[in-house]
């Protein structure tokens, strides 16, 4: 189960840095549903003083094509069940201070981390990238930041999935999604 967990988050970590968009919204709860959760995230953003993002969100319309190969087709569903706000971009000054207020923002609107916090130097002079996992109302989030001298970028992320949504994707759609089913990136069946 340890490594569905990572290949969903790598999945997610595909969304965020392409930036594709779901192609129209399910059922949501009418609680919570992927409007609310969209406003929260970037409330607890904005609050934060992060830098303006000209990427669209997780989840988002970008008008582009229609997926032609089933991992773009997989990519669609999964950014349909999702809502959220990233930035990959020139360094931010005070980055992972701002990320850590965002943090803070989300679990003053009830959001509770689930797991632990996930934090790993990359490169010689880049810093540390950190992921953290919160829980809301059948949504999980994924907050992430990712610094890069080496690049001169900074990414940072917060994407929220509706458990209940992504519990339709198979092991095998999941891998498509990670880059685990290579067999079907190519527009193949993967089977």
């Amino acid at each position: 189960m340890q490594g569905m967990g990572r290949a969903a988050s790598a999945a997610l970590a595909v969304l965020v840095v392409l930036g594709l968009a779901g192609c129209g919204a399910g059922e949501e709860p009418a609680a919570f549903g992927r409007e609310g959760v969209r406003t929260e995230i970037r409330t607890v953003v904005d609050d934060a003083g992060m830098p303006e993002s000209k990427l669209p969100g997780p989840g988002e319309e970008t008008g582009t094509a229609s997926p032609a190969t089933e991992r773009e087709r997989v990519v669609a569903r999964a950014a349909a069940c999702s809502a959220g706000w990233q930035y990959v971009g020139p360094p931010v000054e005070g980055a992972r201070g701002k990320y850590e207020k965002a943090l803070t923002g989300l679990a003053g609107a009830g959001w509770k981390e689930s797991g632990e916090r996930f934090e790993e130097p990359i490169g010689e002079n880049d810093g540390t990238m950190v992921q953290v996992v919160l829980k809301k109302e059948g949504w999980t989030l994924y907050a992430g930041h990712t610094p890069s001298r080496a690049l001169g970028a900074d990414m940072i992320s917060f994407t929220a999935t509706e458990d209940a949504c992504m519990k339709q994707f198979t092991e095998q759609e999941i891998a498509l999604l990670s880059g685990d089913g290579a067999d079907g990136a190519d527009g193949g069946s993967g089977q």
